[in-house]
């Protein structure tokens, strides 16, 4: 299945993939030479946005779900890619165990998790899956709509390791975000590799470090290329000590939407964007769509009415949101069968291994898709995102995709600069 657009790709889009094109052996040189400084996270998944004339990140995910939403055909991609990534942190791994979030009953993320354990099993090694969940005392099987088996076991920690019952690993992959906090059964541990790194979870990371490392990378990437970096990397700024119920930190949100419209009103006249600029504002932290609000007029933040501030003012695990990020809104202007969608790219180690369509037949252009009502299209990528292929039209499907495994890598690149700028004097990176 290839995306439809509805825009004519005849703006700084399709120059942007011609460029692409044309400097893919310097773009892959770039990326050989940035990784030779930088460790890749183990895994991630992008969120990008293309607007016709603009194609970039939105939110980059450390712990990514939706393995299960790949594919199949990639499932070659993803054991080499996981191998090279074993190999790097723990070359003598014989197990790992895998800690995955607490969605006993949603039965699609349970998926994503088996499709893990199948990905590394594929690698050589034996892959257990330990639950942080109290009431999982005991092995406990769950049934998938499949027909596949999920065995969680209780974890078990014996001094400053950490296991289940029979398998003490070397490793321990995180498919947990931590938005709750770091459990006191993780923290501590000694002679094993957690990855990703504790300080990566929801529980300290914010959106805002990120997209500041994005902001680096994009300029040097763009400089390189010679190209402006606004066609890569969206505006954003901060602001901190909100509280929506009690209606304070308005000044500082409605101060931060109007500067960043302004700047993406200049953008817009220097590339004849007929388009109405817009921010999303969302919570600086924690992920599944929670917190997010689009905004076109700094006068919108500054009267929310109750339910408006009810959205708001909450976060996944029931957290306050207090603290939130304001981004540059990019148009999408891609669809799928009829719906308004956006592509996620996957990665394992430095590799793109596959991607998918979010679609939401629900939401405009200028919302955030990741809301009810969205689907996924698992065999949207019909061709891997490495492969270009200079014979054919920019926007052919191997150069779009091409185009989306460039600024997906980016993104995983600055989420590696973040790691480690980020990273606790007393934690080891992984």
């Amino acid at each position: 299945m290839v995306p439809h657009l509805t825009t004519a790709l005849t703006g700084p889009l399709l120059e942007l993939e011609s460029r692409f094109l044309d400097q893919s052996t310097a773009i892959e040189q770039w990326f050989r030479s940035q990784w030779i400084d930088h460790v890749p996270p183990f895994y991630g998944s992008v969120d990008l946005r293309n607007s016709g004339y603009k194609l970039a990140p939105v939110d980059t995910n450390l712990f990514p779900g939706g393995f299960n939403n790949l594919n199949p055909a990639f499932m070659p991609l993803c054991v080499q890619a996981a191998q090279v990534a074993i190999e790097r942190i723990c070359p003598e791994a014989r197990s790992i165990l895998l800690i995955p979030e607490n969605h006993t009953r949603n039965q699609f993320y349970l998926q994503n998790v088996a499709r893990l354990v199948t990905i590394l099993g594929h690698t050589g090694l034996r892959v257990r899956v330990g639950s942080l969940l109290p009431e999982v005392t005991a092995p406990t099987p769950i049934e998938l709509p499949n027909g596949e088996t999920l065995l969680l076991e209780p974890l078990i920690r014996r001094g400053k390791r950490l296991g289940v019952e029979g398998a003490d690993p070397c490793a321990i992959l995180l498919n947990n975000d931590l938005s709750a906090g770091v459990p006191e059964i993780l923290q501590g541990l000694e002679g094993q590799w957690l990855i990703p790194p504790l300080h990566a979870g929801w529980a300290t990371r914010r959106k805002s470090q990120h997209f500041a490392a994005y902001d680096g990378v994009a300029e040097s990437f763009a400089k390189m290329l010679g190209i402006d970096p606004w066609l890569l990397n969206p505006y954003f700024g901060t602001c901190g000590e909100i509280n929506f119920h009690e209606r304070t930190g308005e000044e500082c949100l409605a101060s931060q939407v109007d500067f960043l419209l302004t700047r993406i009103r200049q953008k817009y006249a220097e590339y004849g964007v007929d388009e109405k600029p817009f921010v999303i504002v969302k919570a600086d932290a924690g992920t599944y769509g929670m917190g997010v609000m689009t905004v076109h007029d700094a006068s919108e933040v500054t009267g929310l009415n109750r339910k408006q501030r009810n959205k708001m003012s909450v976060g996944k695990e029931g957290l306050q949101v207090s603290e939130v990020i304001i981004q540059e809104g990019v148009h999408t202007f891609e669809t799928v069968n009829g719906g308004v969608a956006e592509p996620v790219v996957y990665m394992m180690d430095h590799y793109v291994v596959g991607g998918f369509y979010r679609v939401n037949n629900a939401r405009g252009r200028d919302e955030n898709l990741n809301a009810p009502g969205m689907s996924f299209e698992p065999l949207a990528f019909e061709t891997c995102c490495t492969l270009p292929d200079c014979r054919q039209a920019p926007d052919a499907p191997p150069n779009r995709f091409y185009a989306y495994g460039v600024v997906g890598r980016l993104a995983l690149l600055a989420a590696a600069v973040e790691i480690e700028t980020h990273a606790p004097a007393t934690e080891v990176l992984a």
